[in-house]
């Protein structure tokens, strides 16, 4: 059984931005600003369990004993698209980690994720991933993403949502059954349920549409 645990941050400037990304009012430019900003909020949290090793330097006053991020470096892992809109907000507080993109797409007829795109190092062994996805609603492209860098080796995964459902969070665990990996979920609130279309609700409609708008 996957050890998986959902972690929703309980702080008042995560409530307050997410109230106004929730907001059908609020415009693209706005969002994207807030999302960046919720992002490293949750990035703070969701760094907690960051490997790091001790280090010594030499203060102006004397030496001191630190840490530092150990090897191999932590790797950022966005599900594009929506999930390059929470790059910049992770990268803020982590400045150091390296960057892999993964591209993961649903099929409508049977719900099952594929992967169209990825940018990735072929052996992830002992790699610590962040992956940003903005919300976890039906769980099946985050199990996908989260299998696909187990498989080559990842042996901690974080995800960083904005929004989750429960259905998700339940669907999650259940696809990552028998994964021998430590999976958290770092989220700014648990939602109700799940409407028919597998949207969240109340949500905050489609997090890549309000991100970068509409193609038509």
């Amino acid at each position: 059984m996957c050890a998986m645990r959902v972690h929703v941050v309980d702080h008042p400037l995560v409530s307050h931005k997410l109230t106004i990304l929730r907001d059908q009012n609020t415009d693209s430019p706005t969002f994207r600003r807030l999302a960046d900003e919720l992002v490293t909020l949750l990035a703070y949290e969701a760094t907690r369990d960051v490997r790091v090793e001790p280090v010594q330097v030499t203060t102006p006053v004397g030496p001191a004993e630190g840490v530092t991020l150990a090897a191999p470096k932590p790797l950022v892992v966005p599900i594009l698209r929506a999930g390059l809109g929470m790059l910049d907000g992770m990268m803020r507080l982590l400045p150091t980690a390296e960057v892999g993109f993964l591209g993961m797409v649903r099929n409508e007829d049977t719900l099952e994720a594929s992967t169209y795109a990825e940018r990735l190092p072929a052996d992830l062994s002992g790699r610590q991933c962040y992956v940003l996805d903005p919300m976890l609603a039906t769980g099946g492209t985050l199990a996908a993403a989260i299998r696909f860098l187990t498989d080559r080796g990842a042996d901690h995964i974080t995800a960083i949502c904005l929004l989750t459902a429960p259905e998700g969070c339940a669907n999650l665990e259940a696809g990552l059954a028998g994964l021998d990996v430590p999976v958290t979920v770092v989220t700014a609130a648990m939602d109700e349920r799940l409407n028919e279309k597998g949207y969240i609700v109340p949500g905050l409609g489609d997090a890549g549409d309000r991100l970068y708008g509409v193609a038509q």
